[in-house]
């Protein structure tokens, strides 16, 4: 049978990693709850982005990456750009990346659209790119039937004429395709949200409302946190079973 003093020198002895294993996923909790609140700042979301494909909206160090695998003459992706837009510039923590995908019922424009972005990208940077396909979006006819005969391009230079000779951006778009494809994604728009963290995804189908997209976020942050805290506390010693029988009752 323990003494008193055996007790209180086993539980000093089991009890002290336990209580530091609590306090370090208190901080964890404290950081989690203390991060930066959305800041709503468009010019801060555009301030850092990708230099080249696939081409970024908003912070490279958003713990969150949006994915959208995107159609130029899909008529529902035409109307979600907008939103998703206002949406990222609200939430800082997630930042947006465009695949192409265009559908084969929406060809040959869509490939045609695709490539006159991907060679803004290339000529102007991530800038050029995101306004080129703003402006495809405002106005292309939708649908497959493409831009407007005769109409311009917002900015055009000799490099992306250039660009658009060569096959540099086929091979981009071509590549993106068969991403999707290999994933089993075969319609737009679809967003895969990624924890940069733990690299895990959820994939979403269609034009997700702000809300739902948050609760994507939310229900990655918590498996990750949930993650953390079940590792911390395998990593805490257990008591003998001997020890706990004699526990004080």
């Amino acid at each position: 049978m323990h003494t008193p003093a055996q007790h209180s020198h086993t539980l000093r002895r089991y009890l002290g990693p336990m209580l530091a294993g609590v306090a370090v996923l208190l901080m964890l909790l404290v950081w989690s709850l203390g991060r930066s609140p959305h800041t709503g700042d468009p010019a801060a979301a555009e301030a850092v982005a990708s230099a080249g494909p696939p081409w970024r909206y908003g912070r490279l160090d958003a713990r969150f990456t949006l994915i959208e695998y995107a159609d130029l003459e899909c008529p529902y992706c035409q109307a979600y750009f907008p939103v998703l837009k206002r949406w990222i510039d609200a939430n800082p923590e997630v930042n947006w990346q465009w695949h192409h995908l265009p559908l084969p019922m929406h060809e040959p424009a869509a490939t045609h659209s695709a490539r006159l972005a991907e060679c803004a990208g290339e000529a102007g940077g991530q800038a050029a790119f995101w306004n080129t396909v703003a402006w495809i979006y405002q106005h292309t006819h939708g649908g497959g039937r493409g831009l407007p005969p005769g109409i311009q391009p917002p900015v055009t230079t000799p490099e992306l004429r250039e660009c658009l000779t060569s096959a540099r951006p086929d091979a981009v778009i071509r590549a993106q395709a068969e991403e999707a494809t290999l994933a089993g994604i075969s319609a737009t728009p679809m967003l895969r949200v990624i924890d940069n963290h733990t690299g895990r995804a959820l994939l979403l189908a269609g034009a997700v409302e702000g809300d739902a997209l948050l609760s994507a976020v939310d229900l990655l942050a918590s498996s990750s946190e949930e993650s953390t805290m079940t590792e911390a506390l395998s990593e805490t010693p257990e008591m003998p079973a001997d020890d706990l029988s004699d526990m004080p009752r």
